[in-house]
């Protein structure tokens, strides 16, 4: 028998602290959950872990082999969407919530199976917190799959006493981002469609039908008309120099990628963003919709205000917005509000500022952070509705007037072979 003292909560959120005898740290935390404990800290006396290490011998070394795979194999996965961490969160909240101790809750997550999380993610958690781990702690091993986000928020959740709760909060969290995400996607299917579609064709019918029908004409001693005689002019560099055309896209691609990936030119792209017309207003509203939900969240479970902004400055995409939520979490060490460096800004508007400012009064800052996220989603709904009603018909509009070209380049030439003829 080895000794392991231990600190947990108690399902009220008590913080109690004890000695275990028992053979390992399995044991241990096996033991407190029948106690109806959240391990929060298990340690082995000094002189009990050295014995087991010299009874363990080569043992002990060879099953780190297996983590180690499990890690690299993990690190290689793709990143899961936000709604596949949903569901994965929702379901472990739920087999928490039925009262399954953690350890049988991650086993069963390994063969429950959720989309886009690894079998493995639920096998590697097992292990560790049936060591002696806390989920947190487990979770942070693992940053391909969980998020500095996720991570904090699931420390608050355990020693507040509260992780069911947190964790489904948090699967709330993850799926209203999935929604807006969704609106974004959906939003940009149909003039996607459209531009490429259209595209196609006038490349097809410059590359191969035109060419096909001014055969026709060839022999003929009569001049072609100028809209006519610009669409053979293309149709011959389309055919002529298409490698070239494709070798300028490409380095342009290149060039701005690298312009983009630069620090001066991921702000400059992210500051055209928000100031774009008609689109700008579609990003300001995500941006600070994700701001204040994020923060909100992180906020009502727990979490430390530095903290949580620190973690809002990562999660938030735009550079701009980077900077001004950094400039506030020095104002904020410097003893200020949140409302107060947030307005120095200049970047966030003045709602947000006067909500922050009376839920710093009243106490309630998560909250009213949460009432700003939901105000600015319901806008963000609807300004992109008005901005897809915008872009279908100026793409049919755009799309018409270049097919219409194209057939008024056609019905010239043959308008002026046929008068030729006629004289």
């Amino acid at each position: 028998m080895a000794q392991f003292s231990y600190k947990a909560r108690k399902r009220s959120g008590e913080l109690v602290e004890g000695i275990l005898d028992v053979p390992d740290k399995a044991a241990a935390v096996m033991q407190m959950e029948r106690l109806g404990l959240f391990p929060v800290s298990i340690v082995q006396s000094k002189a009990g872990a050295e014995a087991r290490q010299r009874v363990r011998g080569k043992k002990a070394v060879d099953s780190s082999v297996l983590p180690a795979m499990v890690r690299e194999y993990l690190r290689k996965k793709r990143k899961p969407k936000l709604q596949e961490l949903a569901t994965f969160t929702l379901q472990l909240s739920n087999l928490l919530k039925a009262g399954m101790p953690l350890a049988v809750a991650l086993n069963s997550m390994s063969h429950l199976g959720s989309k886009g999380i690894p079998p493995e993610v639920g096998v590697q958690l097992r292990r560790d917190v049936t060591e002696g781990r806390t989920l947190s702690d487990a979770m942070a091993k693992q940053p391909h799959i969980f998020s500095d986000l996720y991570i904090n928020m699931v420390s608050a959740g355990e020693q507040s006493g509260a992780l069911e709760d947190v964790l489904r909060r948090m699967a709330e969290h993850f799926e209203r981002f999935s929604e807006v995400q969704s609106k974004f996607v959906s939003a940009l299917i149909y003039p996607a469609i459209v531009t490429v579609v259209g595209i196609g064709i006038i490349i097809f019918f410059m590359t191969v039908m035109l060419p096909k029908f001014l055969s026709i004409f060839k022999g003929m001693d009569v001049p072609l008309p100028g809209s006519t005689q610009f669409l053979v002019n293309i149709s011959n560099f389309l055919q002529g120099y298409w490698w070239l055309i494709l070798m300028v896209l490409l380095s342009a691609l290149v060039v701005f990628k690298r312009f983009k990936d630069s620090p001066s030119g991921r702000r400059t792209i992210d500051s055209w963003k928000l100031n774009a017309p008609v689109i700008g207003r579609v990003v300001r509203l995500n941006l600070f919709a994700q701001f204040t939900r994020t923060l909100s969240t992180l906020l009502k479970n727990g979490v430390p205000v530095l903290t949580a902004l620190k973690i809002t400055e990562r999660v938030i995409p735009n550079s701009i917005l980077k900077e001004a939520i950094a400039s506030t979490r020095e104002g904020v060490t410097d003893g200020k509000t949140i409302a107060q460096p947030l307005a120095k800004s200049k970047i966030f508007p003045q709602l947000m500022i006067d909500m922050l400012k009376i839920g710093e009064d009243t106490g309630d800052v998560p909250g009213a952070l949460k009432n700003v996220a939901d105000t600015y989603e319901s806008e963000l709904s609807i300004a992109l509705r008005v901005v897809t009603n915008l872009i279908e018909p100026a793409l049919i509009i755009i799309m018409a007037l270049g097919v219409g070209f194209l057939l008024f380049g056609v019905l010239s030439a043959m308008f002026s072979i046929t008068s030729s003829i006629g004289r």
